[in-house]
């Protein structure tokens, strides 16, 4: 493998084993050792689905948050996923962050997946093609990317546990073809390996994905990561590929993996390729011998520049589900707007995606910075089950007199080791603040307003609330035996109040049952109830010309940790979206979700709007997009289901410990194509625009090696629009799906013609031979022209039985 420079193995030969062994596992939650005498700096990594958080999982430093990985997706641009890439190295590097820990590009393969709106898509080909631009965009301003999780972790229950038991073939042909691509096309320098086990062998451990396909056949010369708390060996770890153990300082390497060493079961040049990998990553991103400098004119999360730049990335991504002449909307209609959603707009998903960003736009003032008076705007129906940290306009530190809460800490000697003013509700505690010893006891605290108001606290631990001379006690159990699990889905309790003057709330919690967590202090005004929140939405909308309603999904539902069971919208969301389309002359609705639910309501209503999880100026994409100021011009990435259940791969919780990907390669569209399941409400690559289209007569060719098809378009439209060309190939075998194996987008003004060419991808006409171990090449079939697979614009025959030659018979 290439070494970071010419010098590394005399490096490595004056460190003995312990000092080796040593860097291999982090130096706390988000760093890993330096070493003076190798020149080596401690190296810095970043969650960054969505934006770069930094070294601390709460109240880190303000960073921008992007819009969700779905909606990037949603482009179907290789030069948008380029774009968020350095985009957000710039904003890696404005923290010094050396590695950014993204992107995520497993599949979405059930809908119920909780974690989906970080992944690409349910296509292979897409997920692959967009993460080699994103890696290319962060690795050539020099911040390290690290594709994750290797391998089949589509889901999140018992995510630590569960074994993906998948057939070779499909490992081949689906799951491993993202990584294969990224790797091949874009040189990542660093991979994650999953959580869970793959049949049978924990991710960690795979000596057969890891060593012999990642860095043996693919040539992947970079780190191998462990997911944080995922390796669960020292000997057949080392053994089986992994390079890194994350976080430190502590892990299960250390000492046992010397001994492992000593005693014979791992060779110390095993470890000595961990530490020359380790090297070469420090290498790259200027960590090892001359340090890399840091750039001082990186735009602040909340400039102007970024602000477009954000508004932009998110409106384009939107997509137009179904449209009777409503959208764009007109700025001169009498419109209502309504739903939960539209004041309280979801702009990122839960877990470690999450960020601490500069604001947080909601539709509401989106829309109104743009209609002005002419806009109404009614709250909705109760979206959320679960207690959350409190909105700091709601609270103030009743020390400094700011918005925000106290927090005191103390230890189990009772001494005070945090007294902090934070500028959020919540903060974690015992695991990345370096606490000099053990917490016992938190306080946290904060002035409310007089009036009705709901109170309550988050986090494990028994609890006493006092507040205008009560005093509530709950206890408030782990909902799972994990860590993890409880410090990114902690457990909540509230009760609703009324104060007939301003007090101080204070909560504290005896943390003796878990001395880490996530803490929180729950404050709200006290909501209407739903049967008066859908009796004055219908009341605005009889009086408005155009309402839009605004429904969809939360952080409960789109979070690391957990899984759906249902892909019904929360609350009573369908019943008010009937009730106003049934008042409004005319109605639009937004999805404010990244991930499938479902539309009983659709042939109510007069368009809908998809909208993603949109980011910091999601407010504002949300409102470009409806009246055109950017064009939504996205095509869905994950087909939409007409029902629970009627989709190819439905079940996410483990039978008997093993999740059981029994559908195969017939993921998604490819198997509702195959009569596997219904026909889906949307397919995948389903999108309108503003334009409209007519596709001429196909032509294909083989140039280079590579089937290409090229086709005029007219946009018969009355918008400049941008349409996305797709080609699948349907092969002559019955047990292979139809598949994508191609796009191209072009931008055509209202009436005019264009060609369009789209190269497909060779990888895409291969199969994986069991047997013999090795791909083989298909044999005929179908090329299909397609607005996805929901509206099939041509059929013809593939060039020839292998897309490398130019055989056109």
């Amino acid at each position: 493998m290439t070494t970071p420079d010419a010098t590394v193995d005399d490096r490595l030969a004056s460190l003995d084993l312990r000092a080796k062994v040593r860097l291999l596992t982090g130096a706390s939650m988000f760093t890993l050792h330096g070493d003076e005498t190798l020149g080596l700096a401690p190296l810095a990594l970043s969650d960054g689905p969505t934006g770069v958080r930094g070294l601390v999982f709460t109240g880190g430093p303000t960073a921008s948050l992007f819009p969700n990985a779905t909606l990037v997706a949603s482009s179907w641009s290789v030069e948008t996923a380029h774009e968020v890439g350095t985009l957000l190295a710039e904003e890696a590097q404005r923290q010094r962050i050396h590695v950014v820990l993204g992107p995520t590009i497993n599949l979405h393969r059930s809908p119920l997946g909780g974690r989906l709106f970080e992944a690409y898509s349910e296509d292979p080909l897409l997920t692959g093609v967009l993460a080699a631009a994103y890696v290319r965009g962060l690795q050539e301003r020099g911040t390290g990317a690290c594709l994750k999780h290797l391998v089949a972790n589509e889901a999140e229950t018992d995510r630590h546990t569960v074994d993906s038991v998948v057939d070779e073939r499909t490992l081949r042909e689906v799951y491993l073809l993202p990584f294969e691509i990224a790797v091949a096309d874009a040189d990542p320098w660093s991979v994650m390996a999953a959580y869970n086990d793959v049949n049978g062998v924990p991710a960690t451990e795979q000596d057969d994905v890891n060593n012999r396909i990642l860095k043996g056949e693919w040539g992947f010369e970079g780190l191998l990561v462990s997911d944080w708390f995922a390796t669960k060996s020292a000997g057949p770890a080392a053994n089986g590929g992994l390079d890194l153990v994350m976080p430190g300082p502590d892990g299960p390497w250390g000492d046992a993996l010397v001994a492992a060493v000593e005693t014979g079961e791992v060779t110390e040049s095993v470890v000595d390729e961990h530490v020359r990998r380790l090297l070469l990553l420090a290498s790259r991103v200027g960590a090892l011998g001359t340090h890399r400098t840091w750039p001082d004119d990186v735009p602040e999360p909340g400039s102007e520049v970024r602000r477009a730049q954000l508004t932009r990335l998110a409106a384009q991504g939107m997509t137009v589900l179904t449209n009777n002449g409503v959208l764009p909307l007109d700025r001169s209609a009498r419109t209502t707007l309504v739903g939960r959603h539209a004041l309280d707009t979801v702009d990122m998903g839960g877990g470690s995606a999450q960020v601490n960003p500069p604001h947080q736009v909601c539709v509401a003032e989106g829309l109104r910075a743009r209609l002005g008076s002419r806009l109404n705007v009614v709250d909705g129906v109760q979206i959320r089950t679960r207690p959350r940290a409190a909105d700091v306009a709601f609270v103030v530190d009743p020390e400094t007199g700011t918005p925000g809460v106290r927090l005191r800490v103390r230890g189990t000697s009772g001494a005070l080791l945090r007294d902090d003013h934070l500028d959020r509700a919540d903060s974690l505690v015992g695991l990345d603040d370096d606490l000099p010893e053990q917490a016992a006891t938190a306080v946290l605290s904060a002035r409310v307003a007089a009036g009705a108001v709901r109170l309550g606290v988050i986090g494990v631990g028994s609890w006493t609330l006092r507040v205008d001379g009560q005093e509530h006690r709950v206890d408030l159990e782990p909902e799972t035996a994990d860590v993890g699990e409880a410090v990114l889905r902690p457990p909540g309790w509230s009760l609703d109040l009324t104060l007939a003057e301003p007090a101080v709330v204070v909560a504290e919690v005896d943390l003796s049952v878990m001395p880490c967590g996530r803490l929180g202090l729950v404050v709200e005004p006290i909501p209407a109830s739903d049967e008066e929140a859908i009796a004055v939405a219908a009341r605005a909308a009889a009086e408005a010309e155009v309402a839009v309603v605004v429904v969809g999904l939360t952080e409960e539902q789109e979070t690391e940790a957990a899984d759906k069971s249902s892909l019904a919208l929360p609350g009573r969301q369908d019943e008010l979206v009937s009730v106003v389309a049934a008042a409004a002359p005319r109605t639009i609705v937004v999805v404010n979700a990244a991930t499938p639910v479902l539309m009983p309501w659709r042939d109510e209503v007069d368009a809908i709007l998809w909208a993603g999880i949109p980011g910091q100026e999601g407010g504002h994409a949300v409102a470009a997009a409806l009246l055109n100021e950017i064009e939504p011009a996205g095509r869905l990435v994950t087909t939409l289901p007409a029902r629970d259940g009627a989709t190819p791969a439905w079940d996410v919780v483990p039978t008997d410990g093993v999740l059981a990907y029994t559908e195969g390669p017939f993921i998604g569209y490819r198997g509702h194509a195959a009569g596997l399941a219904a026909a889906p409400a949307f397919w995948f690559g389903h999108g309108l625009g503003y334009g409209s289209w007519e596709y001429g007569d196909p032509v294909t060719s083989v140039q280079e090696g590579v089937v290409e098809l090229r086709v005029e378009l007219t946009n018969t439209g009355g918008h400049d629009s941008r349409e996305v060309v797709q080609v699948y190939l349907d092969p002559r075998q019955p047990d292979q799906p139809v598949r994508l194996v191609g796009w191209s987008a072009v931008d055509v003004a209202a009436g005019k013609t264009v060609t369009a060419t789209v190269r497909c991808e060779p990888r895409m006409w291969r199969t994986w031979d069991v047997d013999a171990h090795t791909w083989r090449q298909l044999s005929g079939g179908d090329l299909i022209l397609a607005r996805g697979l929901g509206d099939v614009r041509h059929r013809l025959l593939a060039p020839g039985n292998d897309p490398k030659t130019g055989d056109t018979r």
